[in-house]
């Protein structure tokens, strides 16, 4: 029987994920980007609520028993002082999958796919804009409003003061030969890095789902433009992970016989070498590796790492520590996320965050669309990239996105002779 009149779920609205992800620059210029990101997935998750039964994407089991451990790992927290660091970074964990299923249930349901795409191609605006501000006016440092209202207990937290004392570039002071290298809207330019590989897929995917129009011809524009801001923050693990993805992208094109996709991936690797004659990034990169000892000190943290697991296997430590047994300024379980989650919440813990990837990579590697195949390399740029960056961060929120829109997209794309896969709602939340 037909169902009644009214009886179907509103439709999610576009504006939350455009205003937390569009409006980054804004977030940033406030000292709000990093500690008010949590707020915008609570809003998420009530849009959410008022729905009733949601569409859960495929892993996000994986994912919930990933969080109940880290919630319980708590109990190894030193003290009390370290659960307000603790509530940032799980903060960020939730935030990632309120996103997610917010952006799965919004993508099965609208038609026009590539709008939903909107508000990801908008952060990407953004972190080229903020990029290029890095490479020109890289001295340039904002005390935000955020900052002058917290707390100066709070703000005496060399952590806390990174988030909302805002700077365009980063600058390490311990380097032989330093430099500066692009960073906002992040604290650390190995985030810009990340955000930047994450992102690429997304903003190439759009223009294949959108043949026309203003946005897609920006899009277009920023590509080239982005490579300066992108190459100067001579991030290795970036081009790392975005030459994996694009490796595999080809071999899946080569072998579907998809010319479309191997068209595309042989462009941005034409844009990416055309850009090397102007910026000789393999120069700038061997010279702070020479000139730099970050590489002896990412092993002494990871060998701690290891060696104190051991003792705590099951729940970790609750939270990085600092230690005397080694050289980094950083703390034991910092410098990466695989060994952030393995040091901080356990081994367990650290078996469920990979297997999602893993699980979501599997799933979406069988899209068939130009535009789906771009996007399924995310999850592969994620796996790259975890034992080098942190995602502790919003870019955990923006990874989430793209696998969860590629997710519906395979599903659509699965689903023959189906438009929608859920029934077109009867009334809509304004958007």
């Amino acid at each position: 029987m037909p169902e009644p009149a009214g009886s179907y779920p509103p439709l999610l609205p576009l504006w939350p994920l455009a205003v937390m992800f569009g409006l980054v620059p804004l977030w940033w210029a406030a000292g709000a980007f990093y500690l008010g990101w949590s707020i915008f997935g609570a809003l998420l998750f009530a849009l959410l609520s008022t729905r009733g039964r949601i569409p859960l994407p495929p892993a996000t089991g994986i994912w919930l028993l990933f969080l109940a451990l880290v919630v319980a790992s708590a109990v190894r927290l030193p003290s009390a002082g370290s659960l307000p660091m603790f509530a940032l970074r799980l903060g960020f964990y939730l935030t990632a999958i309120v996103v997610g299923v917010y952006v799965y249930t919004l993508a099965r349901e609208r038609a026009d796919q590539a709008t939903v795409l909107v508000p990801l191609c908008a952060f990407w605006l953004g972190l080229v804009a903020l990029g290029w501000l890095g490479v020109l006016a890289p001295r340039l440092a904002l005390t935000t409003p955020v900052e002058v209202l917290l707390p100066g207990g709070v703000v005496g937290n060399s952590y806390i003061q990174d988030l909302v004392h805002v700077g365009a570039a980063e600058y390490s002071v311990r380097s032989l030969d330093p430099i500066f290298r692009p960073a906002a809207p992040f604290p650390y330019t190995n985030n810009y890095g990340s955000a930047y590989a994450l992102t690429l897929p997304c903003v190439v995917a759009y223009t294949m789902l959108r043949r026309r129009g203003v946005l897609r011809w920006g899009l277009l524009a920023s590509l080239p433009l982005s490579l300066a801001p992108a190459f100067l923050t001579l991030n290795r693990v970036m081009f790392a992970s975005l030459g994996v993805g694009l490796a595999v992208l080809g071999l899946r094109a080569a072998l579907r016989g998809n010319l479309r996709v191997g068209a595309s991936v042989v462009g941005v690797l034409v844009i990416g070498g055309l850009a090397t004659l102007f910026i000789p990034v393999t120069e700038l990169i061997g010279d702070r590796v020479e000139s730099s000892d970050t590489n002896d000190d990412r092993f002494s943290l990871y060998a701690e790492v290891i060696r104190r697991i051991g003792d705590s296997p099951w729940l970790g430590y609750g939270a990085p520590a600092s230690t005397d047994t080694v050289s980094a300024p950083a703390p034991v379980g910092t410098q990466g996320q695989l060994w952030m989650v393995l040091f901080s919440h356990g081994v367990p813990a650290l078996i469920c965050f990979v297997a999602w990837f893993v699980v979501v990579a599997a799933n979406v590697r069988r899209v068939r669309s130009a535009a789906g195949q771009w996007l399924a390399v995310v999850p592969l740029i994620c796996l790259v990239q975890i034992p080098f960056y942190g995602m502790a961060s919003p870019n955990l929120a923006v990874a989430f996105f793209a696998v969860a829109f590629t997710l519906a997209l395979t599903e659509r794309e699965h689903a023959p002779g189906r438009r929608h896969l859920a029934p077109p709602p009867r009334r809509a939340v304004p958007a």
